[in-house]
């Protein structure tokens, strides 16, 4: 019988939070089906892509912050 898992199955596997059991089976599943371990790459470049993702507010954003908060303190004192 084959199992079906779904990405977010092979998600919780990726991230190591799948039961022992629940482990094996996937780890049978992808030494017979070539497409899962596909769909596992994938979701593994996906990850590695995801942490390597910096961003930052714009200089305009933050200046915008630091203006109101002097106008705010200016205000209260």
């Amino acid at each position: 019988m084959t199992i079906l898992f779904t990405p977010e199955d092979l998600l919780r596997y990726l991230y190591k939070e799948t039961s022992p059991a629940m482990n094996a089976a996937i780890e049978a599943a992808l030494e017979e089906d070539w497409t899962l371990r596909e769909k596992l790459e994938v979701l593994k470049a996906s990850a590695r892509n995801l942490d390597k993702i910096v961003e930052s507010p714009r200089t305009e954003v933050i200046m915008n912050i630091l203006q109101y908060a002097r106008e705010t303190v200016t205000a209260t004192a």
